[in-house]
């Protein structure tokens, strides 16, 4: 199974209320905290395993939390290194929007005035890392598909588990004898 990955975007420079192909190719699946302050994000990032990386190395990178520095390019980078377990979250000169992984793209514009600590925890929640004990961050619910996501990944991996169970209880490993994983 493919593990989670998030790529932080810090782009100072960056008006995500400007048109460029970029832009609208981010704009048209994420949803943008035109209220949130992205102060200290970098730092939290850090206390999050976060690594800080060019954006030239984001297509190989197999870190859980990429922090990454520039401009639009980067931005355009990034979008081109997502895949379907990718989170990316654009920390721009008028906002933050968040993309890919379990980010509803149909949430447009999220007035919710959020800071540094609650986009921290939202990244750790949605790509599965560990959040510091002092964190005093809200997870941003108002971005995600699914608020009940984790309660939702519990549930099938206790179903799952279940399965397996029976099958050993049955002592018949059928369906796994058809693989070389057993």
């Amino acid at each position: 199974m493919a593990e989670k990955k998030s790529i932080l975007l810090l782009l100072p420079t960056l008006q995500l209320n400007g048109s460029s192909e970029t832009l609208a190719a981010l704009k048209k699946k994420a949803a943008i905290l035109p209220n949130a302050d992205a102060t200290g994000l970098e730092a939290l990032a850090a206390s999050l395993g976060g690594k800080t990386v060019d954006s030239a190395a984001l297509a190989g990178a197999e870190d859980a939390l990429l922090v990454v520095n520039g401009d639009e390019a980067a931005l355009a980078a990034a979008l081109e290194a997502a895949d379907r377990r990718t989170l990316i979250v654009v920390a721009a000169a008028d906002g933050v929007a968040f993309y890919g992984l379990a980010i509803n793209g149909k949430a447009g514009s999220v007035d919710r005035k959020v800071c540094a600590q609650d986009i921290a925890v939202t990244i750790a929640t949605i790509s599965d890392l560990p959040v510091v004990e002092d964190c005093t961050g809200a997870v941003i619910y108002q971005v995600m598909k699914n608020p009940n996501l984790k309660l939702e990944e519990i549930k099938k991996l206790k179903e799952a588990l279940m399965r397996m169970e029976s099958v050993i209880q049955r002592d018949n490993r059928e369906p796994w004898d058809k693989h070389d994983c057993a």
